[in-house]
């Protein structure tokens, strides 16, 4: 009586830690796909199509400056300087003024660096500055007001506009705090490094 209980105790053990080891699979797996363990990641990268993509959302941009120029910017494109860690942004330029017989076409090159806004939990441009403005020859004589003309532009324009804003989510993890800390520019994105507050 005891020698056939013996196979059917091992065949309901063997049942049992099967069962048990299938579940012990599903489990796992469960927990790394279910949204009770988030991932805090170490840093983010922002590829430059999604900067190009915010940036242009500011344009066509259209400003009069110093009672002077009429200046029209559009078509913005977004290029990254590792070396300077810079973002740079070259802009076509229009410029209608009545101390000029016709309005004059030309580019303009800004850069900027980047900083953390914590106020708005975002990326931003910050201290931009003017790098190159090129104009048709009927504007030469006016290229020391054209370049003030764009460095004030520069400033209004793209002075803490953000780039990227973090979600909430982005930046807490099991009650703690993070916040982005050292903001580098590679050759094909920006890297935002995370670390806690």
């Amino acid at each position: 009586m005891t020698r056939p209980a013996a196979p059917t105790r091992r065949r309901f053990l063997l049942a049992a830690l099967t069962g048990s080891t299938a579940l012990g699979i599903t489990v796992s797996l469960a927990a790394c796909a279910t949204p009770i363990f988030p991932f805090i990641p170490s840093h983010y990268t922002f590829s430059q199509q999604q900067v190009q993509e915010a940036v242009q959302r500011k344009f066509p941009y259209q400003r009069t400056v110093s009672q002077v120029f009429e200046v029209a910017l559009t078509n913005p494109v977004v290029g990254f300087l590792p070396d300077a860690n810079r973002v740079s942004v070259k802009l076509d330029a229009r410029l209608v003024s009545p101390f000029m017989p016709q309005p004059v076409d030309g580019v303009f090159t800004l850069s900027s660096e980047l900083a953390y806004d914590a106020a708005s939990k975002s990326v931003v441009l910050k201290s931009p500055n003017v790098d190159n403005v090129s104009v048709s020859g009927g504007a030469q004589a006016y290229t020391q007001q054209i370049n003030a003309a764009a460095a004030v532009l520069a400033t209004q324009l793209l002075t803490n506009y953000p780039i990227y804003t973090f979600k909430p989510e982005q930046l807490q993890f099991a009650g703690v705090n993070y916040e982005p800390g050292t903001i580098t520019i590679l050759t094909n994105g920006i890297r935002v490094q995370i670390v806690e507050k």
